[in-house]
């Protein structure tokens, strides 16, 4: 795939790669979302590219976001997430943009092994979404951010993945996007193989100040009342 050139100033560090293998063969897989919008998949063993995988290896995470997005506002810097056979990739949007529109930080989910697109859960409720009516004003046409740039957590057990999502555009203003904004500054709990929600929680509502969740939530199990649960710290 061509590469896309990209200003020093977007940052070229890279918090890792994620790894998956086939249950059912000795297929073992390295993915990374690079910064120039590429999901890539590497044979663990040789490193070489997959041709079956999307287009010769790598899939283009540039044009499913349901909006023309600006590359030099957009990238990705953390591993993806993979629950049993989805690949679950979040982003990193710049931060200090003096606009009101920026790119939508949607999650995605892509099959392990063909690259095909399983899913989009829009962070910002798009049309009939559920919770669309807590961007008032119609803001949910234009403000970006609401994305998941950090690690993700994964219930391989449930199939489930846990979204820490981050802060809409302006980080410092809001009077742009009225409302309560889910599903800002929230954990989400996505089903893996759908992207259907099964629950969330909202810690701030109608975000200011960057109060972004910075990292994966740990899975812990625990007693309360003589009953097991499972919980997230």
């Amino acid at each position: 795939y061509e590469r896309l050139e990209r200003p020093a100033n977007s940052g070229w560090q890279h918090r890792g790669v994620s790894y998956w293998e086939d249950d059912d063969s000795d297929d073992a897989r390295i993915f990374i979302a690079t910064h120039d919008l590429q999901l890539v998949a590497l044979n663990a063993r040789t490193g070489a590219l997959y041709p079956g995988f999307s287009e010769n290896g790598a899939v283009d995470l540039s044009g499913t976001l349901g909006r023309p997005v600006d590359p030099a506002r957009i990238s990705h810097s953390s591993p993806v997430a993979i629950v049993r056979d989805t690949v679950v990739v979040g982003s990193v949007v710049t931060d200090r943009t003096e606009t009101r529109e920026a790119p939508p930080g949607h999650v995605r989910g892509y099959d392990a092994r063909t690259g095909r697109m399983k899913w989009i859960f829009h962070t910002i409720p798009q049309g009939d979404d559920f919770g669309n009516d807590s961007w008032e004003n119609d803001s949910w046409r234009y403000t970006g951010h609401t994305n998941v740039w950090s690690t993700m957590a994964v219930d391989e057990e449930l199939g489930y993945v846990y979204l820490p999502v981050g802060t809409p555009t302006n980080d410092f203003y809001g009077g742009m996007h009225p409302g309560d904004n889910l599903f800002a500054e929230s954990i989400v709990c996505l089903d893996a193989e759908t992207g259907q929600r099964v629950w969330h929680f909202q810690a701030v509502h109608h975000g200011l100040w960057d109060y972004d969740f910075p990292t994966a939530a740990n899975l812990v199990d625990i007693t309360v009342d003589g009953r097991p649960i499972k919980a997230l710290a």
